[in-house]
C-alpha cells in the first residue's frame, strides 16, 4: 500500500518498464482507490488522464477490466464503426519509479464537465441526448460481460457538445458477481429493490435514480432519509410519476421495476420515446420567428403571382 501523496504540477512520472515520461499538469480527482492527474507525455502535445493507484491488486483489477473492454471493442465491427478510434479505454499501464514502484495506467482524457454541472449550466433539456449516450456506453459494457456498478453524476463526464463518457471503472464487475463499489442513493439494495448482484438491470436502476437525482434531488434526498426497513422502490416510482414528462416518467418506472430485458432494449426505448421525440420538439421550438414570417410572406407572394398569371 502506498501513501500516494498528491504530486504537484511539473512532476515527471516515468514508467519503470516502458520508460515513457508524463508531466503532471494538475490533479483531476481523487477516489477510493486512486488519484487521477491530467498529464502530457513528453515530446507530444496530447494530454491524457493518468491514474495512480493506492493498492496494486485493486488497480490491476481495474486495468484488467479496461483491457477486456478494449479487446471486446476491437472484435466488434459494429462498435468499431460507431465509435471513434480515440475512444480507447486504456493506452498503457506501468509502475512509477518513485521508490515504491507505484502502479499507474494512462487513458484518454475526456475534456468536459461532470454530468450534474453540465445540466445545471445548459438545462435539463440536454438529458435526452446525454442519457442516450450513457445508455449506449452501458450497452457496450454489458455486451463485453461487465456492469459499471457505481453509476452516478460524478462518474459521467460530458463534453460541450453533449458527448458522454463513463469515468472511474474501479467499480466495474463481471456479470454475475457482486458489485464492487456503489453509492447508496444509486444502489438497488439500498432501496430494497433487489440484490447487489451485477446484472444489466442493476445499471439501469442506477441510471434511473441518476435521472431522478438530476431532476428532483430534494425529493430523492427526502425519500432516502427513511428508515432502512421502510425504504422502498415505491418511493422512487412515486417521484418518477410526478415528473411532468410522462414518457420519461414511464421509462424510469420500468427501469426501477427491472422491467427491461436488457440495456439494448432500454436504449432502444429511450431512443424512440425520449431522445428522438424531444429532439423533434426542440427543432420545432428552435425555428426562428423571422424565418417563419419570411416563409409566410413567400407563400403569399407565390399565391398572388399564380393568381395574376392565370387571370391574364
Amino acid at each position: 500500500m502506498s501513501s500516494n501523496p498528491p504530486y504537484p504540477a511539473g512532476t515527471v512520472i516515468t514508467g519503470k518498464w516502458r520508460g515513457n515520461r508524463y508531466v503532471v499538469e494538475r490533479m483531476l480527482g481523487k477516489g477510493a482507490n486512486g488519484t487521477v492527474y491530467l498529464v502530457e507525455r513528453e515530446g507530444r502535445r496530447e494530454r491524457y488522464a493518468l491514474k495512480i493507484g493506492y493498492d496494486t491488486l485493486e488497480l490491476q483489477s481495474e486495468i484488467n477490466v479496461l483491457t477486456s473492454l478494449q479487446s471486446c471493442r476491437k472484435r466488434s465491427e459494429y462498435r468499431a464503426r460507431k465509435e471513434s478510434p480515440l475512444s480507447s479505454y486504456l493506452l498503457e499501464s506501468d509502475d512509477f519509479k518513485d521508490g515504491e514502484h507505484t502502479p499507474f495506467y494512462v487513458m484518454r482524457y475526456v475534456e468536459g464537465k461532470p454530468l450534474h454541472h453540465f445540466l445545471s449550466q445548459n438545462g435539463a433539456s440536454w438529458l435526452g441526448l446525454v442519457g442516450m449516450r450513457i445508455l449506449e456506453k452501458l450497452q457496450t459494457l454489458h455486451e463485453c460481460g461487465f456492469v459499471f456498478g457505481d453509476l452516478k453524476p460524478e462518474n459521467v463526464m460530458v463534453s460541450a457538445y453533449g458527448e458522454a463518457e463513463l469515468i472511474d471503472y474501479g467499480g466495474a464487475s463481471p456479470k454475475g458477481r457482486s458489485v464492487k463499489q456503489f453509492t447508496e442513493w444509486h444502489d438497488r439494495g439500498f432501496w430494497n429493490a433487489g440484490s447487489r448482484m451485477g446484472d444489466e438491470s442493476y445499471d439501469l436502476f442506477a441510471f434511473a435514480v441518476l435521472c431522478l437525482r438530476l431532476l428532483n434531488e430534494e425529493g430523492l434526498k427526502s425519500a432516502a432519509q427513511q428508515l432502512p426497513q421502510t425504504r422502498s422502490v415505491e418511493e422512487l416510482i412515486r417521484l418518477a410519476r410526478n415528473l411532468p414528462d410522462k414518457k420519461l416518467s414511464s421509462w424510469l418506472c420500468l427501469a426501477l421495476k427491472g422491467g427491461f430485458p436488457g440495456s439494448a432494449q432500454a436504449a432502444e426505448a429511450w431512443s424512440v420515446h425520449i431522445y428522438r421525440t424531444r429532439n423533434k420538439g426542440q427543432e420545432t421550438m428552435a425555428t426562428p420567428r423571422w424565418l417563419k414570417n419570411a416563409f409566410a410572406v413567400s407563400l403569399f407572394l407565390l399565391a398572388f403571382t399564380i393568381y395574376w398569371v392565370f387571370r391574364f
